[in-house]
């Protein structure tokens, strides 16, 4: 016995445009179309919203009236004029940055390099995801006393707070993506003739790259947030001393320059890894949802 299927006029329309057509017992599934946005579109959505916050900042300002307890975004924008000629702003940024980076780079590398022996083997996540989680709960803020008995006042602590920091967003993303992904691409490769390192870079790390970026995205942000804890440790360099002084002489519109720089920096290193991710995942546009 077999089925066949009635055609359909075009000009046919149904009642639920959404609903499938049954035709003798069949479904036609319906193919939504799906049309690329404009890029454009995109960032000018963006910008506009950044452009509402400062508006709102603006606003609220000129409702307190007190730029002491208030600044606008044109005081603190007039502000930075003073720091960039009198308080050298551009030394003060390359020192916070040249510690938010390197704490980055040792934290990202520590975190990818035990997040893969996790990931790959049974073995590796039973000697280092228990140590890994006891310093993922961790609060950092309460490691500076330590560090300060430790490493003294010079940068070091400061890396390395920020690396421990940095260090457990990418270990948990990278040991997730390699540990999930997808067996039976990993036995094709094998029936090819892949092996160990080559199945390694061929196969298993571009599959995990999407989680390890994340991981990596995660980090970025969390730098930025542990530079800020980092440079209270008797900083006499940087951002974060800046604002510190700023903060006892009551300088509400430096505390607000140093708090826009901190964010400038984290979008930066946002924008940073976003690139990365057009540039090495160009093969998900053809299976992802967008």
């Amino acid at each position: 016995m077999t089925s066949t299927i009635t055609p359909v006029d075009s000009d046919e329309t149904d009642e639920n445009a959404t609903s499938p057509r049954l035709l003798s017992g069949l479904v036609v599934p319906r193919v939504k179309r799906q049309h690329k946005r404009n890029p454009l579109i995109g960032v000018v959505l963006r910008v506009l919203s950044i452009v509402a916050v400062f508006v709102a900042w603006w606003l609220e300002a000129k409702h307190i009236g007190d730029p002491e307890r208030l600044p606008s975004p044109l005081d603190v924008y007039h502000n930075y004029g003073y720091l960039f000629g009198q308080k050298d702003l551009w030394g003060q940024i390359g020192v916070s940055l040249g510690r938010s980076v390197k704490g980055l780079l040792i934290g990202a590398f520590g975190g990818f390099a035990l997040g893969a022996m996790s990931g790959l083997t049974a073995t590796g996540e039973d000697l280092i995801d228990s140590p890994m989680q006891l310093l993922r709960f961790t609060p950092f803020l309460a490691l500076i006393p330590l560090f300060i008995t430790w490493f003294g006042l010079s940068d070091k602590p400061k890396i390395i707070l920020i690396a421990l920091a940095c260090a457990t967003p990418v270990y948990l993303n990278t040991a997730n993506a390699v540990r999930n992904v997808d067996r039976k691409v990993v036995e094709a490769a094998r029936s090819f003739g892949l092996r160990k390192l080559r199945l390694l870079k061929e196969v298993t790390f571009p599959l995990a790259l999407p989680g390890i970026l994340t991981g990596l995205r995660y980090s970025m942000a969390i730098s930025v947030l542990a530079l800020v804890a980092a440079e209270q440790i008797n900083a006499n360099s940087g951002i974060g001393a800046m604002m510190l002084t700023a903060q006892g002489n009551l300088d509400t519109q430096t505390v607000f320059c140093c708090v826009v720089i901190y964010m400038v920096i984290g979008i930066v290193f946002d924008l940073i890894i976003r690139l990365i991710e057009i540039a090495s995942l160009r093969w998900r546009a053809g299976v992802s949802v967008r």
